[in-house]
């Protein structure tokens, strides 16, 4: 494309519609007597300019606001469609993800899964949304501020005729003089405008700064999305939660098996209504107001390679006792007390009894986590689990099956060996219910007691991003602040044939630069701007 010389001697780059330095109409179709377009300063924007090559269709497309309003509006929708079903992370590891959408929600749960909103934020559609934003908000920027800023940096402080009467504030005085001139500049100055003479005529200029805030705002914005997507980079951002049963020790999770953590204790406290007479109404209400949950812990790290099979060696690093936003925080890693659970059933003992006589051959105790295949009681007495369920249920063809590996509802089937039934008797064993499929038994498994444990849910968190997102948030907020409470004011002044003429512009707040030239002017003779704005107004309702 071919430059475009102005009588000014400035050369303009293709597509400008006002001169960069002068302000001279470049365009034919602008040749009327409306007032000017001001907004980019006329200059030439790449996406009006060229539309030949696919990446000039590329960047014309993301350039467009319009485009940029319809993908946030999609990514919105895409995140509220998130929130109507809870993401893969928050249902309980009972069956697979794909099973438990469908058994729970149906025709709707199964659709919803397939079309990835179960993981809808770490989902590949999700994360073009995403990147697509960022390029239609680069784009958007590029287009406009650099242009921009060439005319500002060019702008001369004599323009053109044409550019001056087709501001929205202009006057022509013709009995004022240099001196009023003089008078105006001080009046300037000492409003803090930074004010350039040349041949007798004046520029005054100030806030020019706050139009680059949009800028700002959206690099902070960019920077805040790149912030975001960084948290689907492996060892970026690690949000897992690890439950602890009292005793149990732990390899944290994301740490190659370096570090252990143990829970020594869980320690639940609830508000007493006779020393807690503030909590009184919340207790009578609700029965009981927790008042602190607690893990004591201990981490651990690993001395020496890890050797498959064997347990490692582990060195104690620190004791710390984790409540709600008192985490136990190591190297950049946060472990958070998020959700317990009480007397979860850990072991169940049960007694191998004759049913006639009640004479019983020998206790065993079932550890409900890692139950052992074979419990030998001697003199030919012997149990054998041949399947435990740990959370058991009946399926809709009538076999057993658990829904999860949490023991809520543990059910076994026995084999129990005797020197008079050597080849042993079938018996299923759950709470409060025992069925014998293959006959009456002389034996039988009598429950005797169980034992259960305190289990502690810790978040292990881990944000390597948080500072890109909060320089991200803090530089969209000095673009909000830059573009809202400050605004970009010019005012010319020039001798043209003796009169002076006197022209305004700013990019908001007329009434304000409206106010302040008044002022500026008020012991002068040059005559106040007319707003030529409620002119065609007036004009247009003669007509």
């Amino acid at each position: 494309m071919k430059e475009v010389k102005c009588e000014c001697g400035h050369v303009n780059p293709h597509g400008t519609v006002l001169c960069e330095a002068c302000g001279k109409v470049l365009d034919e179709k602008s040749q009327d007597k409306s007032l000017l377009d001001m907004r980019y300063e006329g200059s030439a924007r790449r996406s009006q300019t060229y539309n030949k090559s696919i990446v000039d269709k590329i960047w014309n497309f993301f350039s467009s606001v319009k485009v940029g309003v319809w993908l946030i509006v999609i990514t919105l929708i895409a995140s509220s469609a998130g929130t109507i079903l809870p993401q893969e992370m928050y249902i309980p590891p009972t069956m697979p993800a794909e099973e438990y959408y469908e058994d729970q929600y149906g025709w709707f749960g199964k659709l919803y899964y397939e079309l990835g909103f179960n993981n809808l934020y770490s989902s590949w559609w999700y994360l073009i949304l995403i990147a697509m934003i960022g390029i239609s908000l680069v784009i958007c920027s590029l287009d406009r501020v650099v242009p921009l800023y060439k005319a500002l940096k060019a702008q001369k402080v004599t323009r053109h005729e044409g550019f001056l009467k087709r501001q929205r504030l202009f006057s022509i005085s013709i009995d004022a003089d240099k001196n009023d001139i003089a008078a105006v500049k001080h009046q300037l100055k000492a409003k803090r405008y930074h004010v350039r003479e040349e041949n007798g005529d004046l520029l005054a200029e100030k806030g020019r700064f706050s139009r680059w805030g949009p800028y700002v705002n959206h690099v902070g914005l960019i920077i805040f999305l790149i912030g975001g997507m960084l948290r689907f980079v492996p060892g970026m951002y690690i949000d897992k939660v690890l439950w602890l049963r009292e005793g149990e020790t732990k390899v944290v999770p994301e740490t190659d098996g370096q570090y252990y953590v143990a829970n020594e204790k869980f320690i639940l406290e609830n508000y007493d209504k006779e020393k807690d007479k503030t909590f009184e109404a919340a207790i009578d209400r609700a029965g009981m107001v927790v008042k602190n949950y607690q893990t004591n812990a201990v981490l651990y790290k690993r001395v020496g390679p890890a050797i498959p099979g064997e347990q490692p060696e582990l060195e104690k690093v620190k004791e710390h006792k984790i409540r709600v936003n008192q985490p136990l925080k190591f190297e950049k890693f946060a472990l958070y007390q998020v959700d317990y659970k009480l007397d979860e059933l850990n072991t169940m003992s049960f007694s191998l009894t004759d049913k006639e006589t009640g004479k019983t051959f020998g206790d065993i105790k079932v550890n409900l986590y890692d139950p052992k295949p074979r419990f030998d009681l001697g003199n030919g007495y012997a149990v054998e689990v041949l399947s435990f369920f740990p959370d058991f249920e009946f399926a809709e063809n009538g076999e057993p099956r658990t829904k999860s590996r949490i023991p809520n509802n543990p059910a076994f089937v026995f084999r129990m060996i005797s020197p008079e039934v050597p080849k042993g008797e079938t018996s299923f064993v759950a709470i409060q219910q025992t069925i014998e499929p293959l006959g009456d038994n002389q034996y039988k498994m009598a429950f005797k007691g169980i034992e259960t444990k305190n289990v502690t849910a810790l978040t292990v968190r881990k944000d390597l991003t948080i500072w890109i997102i909060v320089l991200g948030g803090i530089l969209f907020m000095i673009g909000v602040i830059q573009g809202a409470y400050w605004n970009h004011r010019r005012i010319w002044v020039q001798n043209k044939s003796g009169q002076i003429w006197v022209a305004a512009h700013t990019n908001k707040n007329w009434y304000g630069l409206k106010r302040e030239i008044e002022a500026v002017l008020s012991e002068t003779k040059i005559n106040i701007p007319i707003d030529q704005i409620s002119r065609e107004n007036e004009d247009k309702e003669g007509v």
